[in-house]
């Protein structure tokens, strides 16, 4: 992953492009996704940004700011955890496939990685034959990652 500095420099353009602002409390909140190898929930993001910069944030200006940065597509919700990392893909200037997120078990690193549009089509199609509606395509896996799996061994 690029340095936090660049990766804040490009969701600053991204907003701007957008019509958006990416106020210094949002930054604050990013910064700390960025950074984190974990998803976060709103209260371990307070007090993280509490920690690293000495602010209070209340919890319900978290829950708008991680609302507006997930609407600008600069951060997931991970459903089954009900926390969010910061979208691996902010420096990035092309298009990505849909997300699919691997959870480890035992030390709760997420990694982000994409499904080809080919595999995606496949699952649209099995989900239709099915006589179901896909709402979201988001993937969240359960695995174990490979620092982890070598401590087991």
């Amino acid at each position: 992953m690029d340095s936090t500095d660049s990766i804040l420099q490009s969701a600053e353009r991204h907003c701007k492009d957008h019509g958006t602002r990416l106020t210094e409390k949002r930054k604050l909140v990013l910064t700390g996704l960025i950074q984190s190898e974990m998803a976060l929930s709103a209260y371990e993001l307070i007090a993280e940004v509490k920690k690293q910069y000495n602010q209070d944030l209340a919890a319900m200006s978290v829950y708008r700011i991680l609302d507006f940065l997930e609407s600008e597509k600069l951060v997931h919700k991970l459903k089954l955890a009900n926390k969010y990392i910061a979208c691996e893909h902010i420096s990035c200037d092309h298009a990505h496939g849909v997300s699919q997120f691997l959870i480890c078990g035992q030390c709760n690193k997420v990694k982000e990685i994409n499904i080809k549009p080919a595999t995606m089509a496949e699952l649209q199609t099995t989900v239709d034959e099915a006589g179901f509606k896909l709402i979201s395509p988001q993937f969240e896996m359960n695995c174990i990652c490979a620092d982890c799996l070598a401590h087991t061994a």
